[in-house]
């Protein structure tokens, strides 16, 4: 293998990072905003829009106050808030260690990074999410 091939072979995997890091800066940025200004106080963040027409939780309602809760060390407040957004955590962060060795080895962005039974059975788990913490008896499930 020739220097030229390897230096190009270098940029092609360096640019084929680029995705996933860019994943990486935005939810590092994200992290930081919101550990910052907190979300528990009025006036910073507006409020959820299926919330305010229905007075319903959607599932990701209570995700701002869990990634504050996550950014200041604070698993249990997370939990008591969006618990299915904490265990979610350790998945996308599989998925997206995924995509970057994926990435790094050159193989087509158009591979499946999960099998589509997984798709939905997560579609599944969210849909079943948001109704329960709706009824009464999910009320633990509210942030």
């Amino acid at each position: 293998m020739s220097i030229a091939t390897t230096g190009r072979d270098g940029r092609r995997r360096l640019r084929a990072l680029l995705p996933p890091l860019g994943v990486a800066a935005a939810t590092g940025v994200v992290f930081a905003v919101v550990g910052t200004i907190d979300p528990n106080e009025p006036g910073h963040y507006p409020t959820c829009p299926f919330l305010w027409a229905t007075g319903l939780y959607c599932p990701g309602c209570g995700t701002m106050r869990t990634i504050h809760a996550l950014a200041h060390l604070d698993p249990v407040a997370a939990l008591g808030l969006n618990p299915l957004a904490v265990v979610m955590v350790p998945f996308l962060l599989f998925w997206w260690g995924r995509w970057v060795v994926r990435a790094w080895q050159g193989r087509s962005r158009m591979t499946k990074l999960a099998h589509p039974a997984w798709l939905w059975a997560f579609i599944a788990i969210i849909l079943v999410y948001w109704v329960v913490r709706n009824l009464p008896f999910g009320a633990f499930l509210a942030p």
